[in-house]
């Protein structure tokens, strides 16, 4: 069984930069697509960024595309998303997600991911 699991989030001012991580367990992260999908209150679940497997490319929504970089080891089963320039709307609760799809059609929805994270925390705030 995989289990995902975020750290990282917390409280920071805007132009702030922060860095979230993501381990998986319970199998080799190497074949699966890997990605950050957020959440605000009120709003539905948003694609951030996405890494497929197997040395495939990354890809960004454009909201967060030259502010964030998506990076993964896969010695470490461990994703890291190193956000900058923070604006208030980044605020929300920042998911790690899995699966084993990789077209690029589908990989921007939550529902190409079979395994996810508990979230942890964003808030971008003066």
């Amino acid at each position: 069984q995989v289990q995902l699991l975020e750290s990282g989030g917390e409280l920071v001012p805007p132009g702030g930069s922060l860095r979230l991580s993501c381990t998986l367990s319970g199998r080799t992260m190497r074949t699966y697509t890997v990605g950050w999908f957020r959440q605000a209150p009120g709003k539905e679940r948003e694609f951030v960024a996405t890494s497929r497997g197997n040395g495939g490319s990354t890809y960004y929504a454009d909201s967060v595309k030259g502010r964030f970089t998506m990076s993964r080891d896969n010695a470490k089963n461990m994703v890291v998303l190193q956000m900058t320039s923070l604006k208030p709307e980044d605020t929300a609760v920042y998911y790690c997600a899995a699966g084993q799809r990789s077209i690029l059609s589908t990989v921007r929805f939550p529902t190409a991911y079979d395994y996810w994270g508990q979230g942890t925390q964003v808030t971008v705030s003066s």
